[in-house]
């Protein structure tokens, strides 16, 4: 006997379509997390460049 809920999912090819989908959903949804992150990162790299920079130029004592 097989339930109303397991037919519903369609044919195998529609299911393979939903399961990529979804998994496209969750990489995405990973990449865009890293992709904030990295960005952190990187303005964090250029504020001490300058810094580094503003030091550099002081005149030393």
């Amino acid at each position: 006997m097989t339930s109303k809920a397991c037919i519903d999912f369609g044919t195998i090819e529609a299911r393979r379509l939903r399961i990529h989908k979804r998994k496209m959903a969750m990489l995405t949804f990973i990449r865009d997390g890293l992709e904030r992150r990295i960005a952190s990162v990187n303005a964090s790299i250029e504020k001490l460049q300058e810094q580094i920079k503003r030091d550099e130029s002081l005149p030393t004592e």
